[in-house]
């Protein structure tokens, strides 16, 4: 079988109520486009009824691609887990709560002209779709990162990127480095650009990400990135013989 041009890739974690209508979003954005591409979810453990409405979709649907952790591991894993996963030579990720609007998906695969990667940022629409402490602790974090490791990404939070799969051979994940995915990408040589996308509220269910996660838990995450960049091998061959 011939490999799909696009590979989205969603993580979840207690999203059942949300599954059915961003499937049905899904299908309403990239069937118009006509190319082949195939949706990978990974159910990091859901306590709920999240897995079985998996498998209810994909056994219907032959686009769907779903797996499931046998114990909760967090979105960095079922994140990467899903990448590594995709066969798409593009890959898209974003959440399943539908904050992350699927009718975006043809602008991003349009500015995949102009970059390597495109980075969602919801600054402009954030009030929108999200609490104000939400808001504040984003703002918060966004510039402490960008004053530490200076990747120039104003919602580094916002999990909805398009990327070539060459940005993602070389990379070593680890928990909470989703968040620094294009970072690390800047790292390789990558270009990566923003576009700024809308925010939806939450579709159903509840957050399971808040201040902690934003500013605490990421710091170190953040540290090690940091050291990363200082320790960074970077070397280009000028000639070779007998190689």
């Amino acid at each position: 079988m011939q490999n799909p041009e696009l590979s989205l890739v969603i993580p979840c974690y207690n999203e059942e109520t949300n599954l059915r209508p961003l499937m049905d979003a899904i299908h309403k954005a990239v069937d118009p486009l006509k190319i082949q591409y195939e949706v990978v979810i990974t159910d990091d453990c859901s306590t709920d009824g999240s897995w079985k409405i998996l498998k209810e979709l994909a056994a219907a649907d032959p686009v769907l691609r779903i797996q499931r952790f046998k114990f909760n591991c967090g979105e960095s894993a079922a994140c990467w887990a899903g990448i590594k996963a995709a066969r798409g030579n593009v890959i898209i990720t974003l959440d399943a709560d539908l904050q992350n609007d699927p009718a975006e998906i043809p602008k991003f695969i349009e500015h995949l002209k102009y970059a390597d990667c495109v980075c969602g940022s919801r600054v402009q629409n954030r009030i929108k779709g999200d609490s104000l402490i939400k808001v504040i602790s984003s703002k918060i974090a966004n510039s402490i990162r960008n004053s530490v490791i200076h990747d120039d990404i104003t919602d580094a939070g916002c999990t909805y990127r398009a990327f070539k799969r060459e940005c993602v051979e070389n990379i070593k994940m680890f928990k909470g480095g989703h968040r620094f995915l294009p970072a690390l990408f800047k790292m390789e040589g990558f270009k990566v650009i923003e576009i700024p996308i809308s925010n939806n509220p939450r579709f159903s269910g509840q957050s399971h990400y808040g201040i902690w996660n934003r500013l605490f838990k990421s710091f170190l995450d953040m540290l090690a990135v940091r050291w990363m960049q200082k320790r960074f091998i970077k070397y280009e061959i000028a000639d070779k013989l007998n190689f």
